[in-house]
């Protein structure tokens, strides 16, 4: 019975999911640190998806995923970040790099299997349809266009900016940059800023 998937792990605590994947049938290659990570990436392309903690000895999440995106061979494969960052804004900021998804840590492993499930879903569509806008929270339904000023609000919150930021650089008070936010979520059908960044991303809002 063929793998469901190869997936490499690089991250410094992964023996959870070393032991975990397999039963579930995946494919699974770990690497430690950032730097041996992309010695096997160096070596082997052809992995499904990749998990990659941020927090890592040698070579941090961040550069590593800046070393993955910039490589032809493997600037596709998808990335779901393994973080203790819980702030938002931080998480956007790592979408500049090329995150396709995160997951906060601790983390429950039916949640780590169904992030897993959805990307390799969508990143199987992709390739089949050549369409970039199957992210796993879409809902199947019209999304309304955003006024201008929620677009210049998105596109900060995008840059990682604070709504304090946010309010101070298009000279608003902060709770009229949540208002607007509120709007955001509803007209893109999403609940958080991460969501609603890769929306935008993916479908050009932004």
């Amino acid at each position: 019975m063929s793998a469901l998937g190869r997936i490499l792990i690089i991250d410094d605590n992964s023996k959870l999911m070393e032991d975990a994947l397999p039963m579930y049938g995946y494919e699974v290659k770990a690497a430690h640190d950032g730097l041996l990570g992309l010695k096997i990436l160096d070596e082997d392309t052809n992995f499904d998806l990749i998990l990659l903690d941020v927090v890592m000895p040698n070579l941090d999440g961040w550069e590593t995923l800046k070393a993955i995106r910039q490589n032809e061979k493997t600037q596709k494969i998808p990335v779901i970040m393994l973080t203790s960052v819980s702030d938002a804004n931080k998480q956007i900021s790592g979408l500049k790099f090329g995150a396709d998804d995160y997951i906060v840590k601790p983390f429950v492993l039916p949640n780590l299997l169904a992030r897993i499930e959805a990307l390799l879903r969508r990143s199987l569509w992709n390739k089949d349809t050549k369409q970039t806008n199957a992210l796993p929270f879409i809902k199947d339904e019209e999304i309304c266009p955003l006024t201008q000023r929620e677009k210049e609000i998105l596109t900060c919150v995008s840059r990682g900016d604070t709504n304090s930021q946010i309010a101070e650089k298009l000279f608003v008070r902060e709770v009229t940059v949540k208002t607007h936010l509120n709007s955001i979520y509803r007209k893109l059908k999403v609940d958080n800023r991460v969501q609603a960044v890769l929306l935008a991303q993916q479908t050009g809002i932004i």
